[in-house]
């Protein structure tokens, strides 16, 4: 059992809960025995795993660190206190594995692509991707501004959509302008003119969602052919960012799947 915080594989997991060690080391954590299943089903393979004792009485995290051994996979019991170090959940199951974020492939889909701009929250990154992923989106890629996706707390949100959908980190708003490839471009925004459902979401496109507090900015203004909004029954102004990209693709998912049935 590993007690000492100087430990090297310890220091380098613990420098994963920080964007700086994660864009370093190419990889992140991620803790929960479904969330690793979820990764491991999706063909991830864990490059580390760690647990405490705790996790050796769960019938279910018992089977999975099992599995781990059959791919020869490092696993390293730590001390309750010390994994307490590495965990940000309130009641965890003793398991966290570092895994190398996925690399994604820079080709253009014939579907969806869903531009985040600024979104910051992370429970609404990952319930956005976790949506995202469910609606059939083809790619998402965050802006500058956006919070780091390989966030502990944006993996454990997204439920396991980081390991099936393509994640594109954007440096820059000619890059968004560059991977959305000359597609119609329409940005949700409260004061839009277009009813969500009036678009034509059924071909190559892509949809900007602002950020939680100030909307689309300046920059998705510009790359926007068109601004969408979503009807409101009552006095409500607007919803929040997850909600309205849960409305939207999900709508563009429905138009896909009607089309489909004409054919």
């Amino acid at each position: 059992m590993i007690t000492s915080p100087d430990n090297p594989r310890v220091k380098q997991a613990r420098a994963l809960l920080e964007p700086k060690g994660r864009r370093e080391q190419g990889r992140c954590l991620v803790e929960g025995v479904r969330l690793i299943e979820e990764a491991m089903r999706a063909g991830h393979s864990p490059a580390l795993v760690f647990f405490t004792g705790q996790a050796q009485q769960n019938q279910r995290a018992a089977e999975l660190l099992r599995a781990v051994e059959k791919l020869n996979v490092p696993a390293e019991e730590l001390s309750p206190s010390l994994f307490g170090t590495l965990s940000d959940t309130v009641a965890s199951q003793g398991v966290i594995a570092i895994l190398p974020i996925p690399r994604v492939t820079l080709s253009l889909e014939a579907g969806l692509i869903l531009v985040l701009d600024q979104i910051r929250d992370p429970g609404n990154l990952g319930t956005i991707l976790r949506g995202s992923e469910a609606a059939g989106v083809s790619r998402v890629v965050l802006t500058p501004g956006c919070v780091d996706p390989w966030n502990p707390k944006v993996v454990r949100s997204g439920m396991g959509a980081h390991f099936r959908l393509p994640l594109v980190a954007a440096g820059s708003w000619a890059a968004v302008a560059d991977l959305v490839g000359g597609r119609t471009v329409w940005v949700a925004d409260a004061r839009g003119a277009t009813p969500y459902d009036a678009v034509d979401w059924t071909g190559p496109c892509a949809l900007v969602i602002g950020g939680e507090a100030a909307g689309p900015s300046a920059e998705a203004e510009q790359l926007g052919t068109g601004r969408v909004m979503i009807p409101m029954a009552g006095p409500v102004e607007s919803l929040n960012a997850a909600m309205a990209a849960t409305v939207l693709v999900f709508e563009a998912a429905r138009q896909r799947r009607h089309a489909l049935s004409l054919r």
